[in-house]
Order: C-alpha cells, then sequence, then structure tokens
C-alpha cells in the first residue's frame, strides 16, 4: 500500500473554553503568526502590535546579546506606543492597555559560528541548506518581557536550544525552498511548518525553536497571577 506523505501541518486551535473571550494579560511586540499560534495553544490571551524596528540597524557581535537587544528594542517601541496613547497623545485604547506587560522576542541561528536570519532570498537559502543538512545548529531566542509602568525594569533571557537537521539530499532542499516558507524564518526553516520534516532531533525547549520559551514566560507571568 502507498504511504501518504502529505507533510503534517498543526489545524487551527479547536478550544472547548472561551479562552478568546477573556481579557488580554499580555501585549505581544511581534508579527510573527508562529508566536502568537504557541500563546493561543498555552491558552495565554493576548494582544499583539507589531514594533516596526529596522533589525538591520541593530548591531551585535555576540549572537545570544543580539537576540536580546532585538527582543528589548521591539517590546520598548511597543511599550512607548501603548503608554503614549493611553496618556491621550495619539488614537484612544482602552485605559487596560498600558497596563499589561509587553513581550518582545527575536530568534538567530547559529551555524558553524555565523549568524543565519532570514534568507535573503532563495539562493541564500539553497546554500545554507546545502552546508546544514545532516549538521547541528544553535538556535536562540530572545526574549524581553517590560513591564506597564516606564521606571520598571524589564526582564531579559536567551533561550538556546540544539537543532539536528536531517541529511537532505539536493532535491529534498530544492522541494523545501520551492515552498517558499524557509524565506520567513530565522534559520531557514520553521519547526511547527513543513520544516519539521527537516529536523531530527532538539535538545532543549522545543517552543524556543518556534519562536518563544513557554517554560520561561511561564516563569516570568507567574508573579503576574
Amino acid at each position: 500500500m502507498a504511504q501518504d506523505r502529505t507533510p503534517w501541518l498543526p489545524g487551527p486551535i479547536q478550544a472547548s473554553s472561551p479562552v478568546p473571550s477573556l481579557p488580554a494579560v499580555l501585549l505581544l511586540a511581534s508579527a510573527s503568526p508562529a508566536r502568537r499560534r504557541l500563546l493561543e495553544q498555552a491558552a495565554i490571551p493576548h494582544r499583539v502590535r507589531v514594533s516596526g524596528v529596522d533589525e538591520e540597524a541593530i548591531q551585535e557581535p555576540d549572537p545570544t546579546r543580539l537576540v536580546q537587544r532585538l527582543a528589548q528594542a521591539k517590546a520598548a517601541v511597543v511599550a512607548d506606543l501603548e503608554r503614549q496613547e493611553a496618556a491621550g497623545q495619539g488614537p484612544g485604547v482602552p485605559d487596560t492597555a498600558a497596563g499589561m506587560p509587553v513581550l518582545g522576542c527575536d530568534s538567530v541561528l547559529v551555524f558553524e559560528g555565523e549568524v543565519f536570519g532570514k534568507p535573503r532570498d532563495p539562493d541564500e537559502a539553497m546554500a545554507r541548506w546545502r552546508r546544514m543538512a545532516g549538521s547541528w545548529g544553535e538556535l536562540h531566542t530572545g526574549h524581553c518581557l517590560m513591564g506597564p509602568g516606564a521606571g520598571q525594569a524589564a526582564l531579559l533571557a536567551t533561550v538556546t536550544t540544539l537543532v539536528q537537521f536531517a541529511p537532505l539530499s539536493p532535491a529534498e532542499i530544492a522541494a523545501y525552498v520551492a515552498t517558499g516558507e524557509p524565506l520567513h524564518c530565522a534559520g531557514g526553516f520553521a519547526l511547527e511548518g513543513i520544516g519539521g520534516l527537516t529536523v531530527e532531533r532538539i535538545e532543549g525547549c522545543f517552543s524556543n525553536v518556534i519562536g518563544l520559551s513557554l517554560p520561561l514566560l511561564r516563569r516570568w507571568l507567574q508573579p503576574l497571577g
């Protein structure tokens, strides 16, 4: 009997409890659908506001510090916008909006000492995958949780997960790059998508590879109730 080789993709969230109707407790400063989906799956009510930070303008040789700086920049921009609007300096928003903690995140893959963000084009994605196939990389995600008050200290952390990639053939690499998915992901793969077929093994936090560490976020949110 022929096997169905259609890749598994996560479907829409089916929640039995009215989680979407609960008041948001977190403001996600990210345009990433994968991060938003992680929060939905963890039943963390949230809102999304994109920061618009120019990531190329922030330079840092240490990748673990780079992702922290990027995460902090995103959270700071969104927190400032929320405070301005709540103070009446912009479009009206509910009074509770500026009282939510803001979460910023950013991820990079480090392979053989080189930082891999999103590939610029299919050619770069192909070249990276020819190197990565069958090898290990380090996925670093920087996290910044910024309190609602202007004087509150931000929480900063980088979580690192080791990723072993499958020994893909040139045809398999070309087929994956042709899907377009690698061009939208740090490191050129999406664990939660078709790219899940390209990963042989991970060591460390699973959700960190997708975009944010849920165990870290749980620890940070616990004191807030």
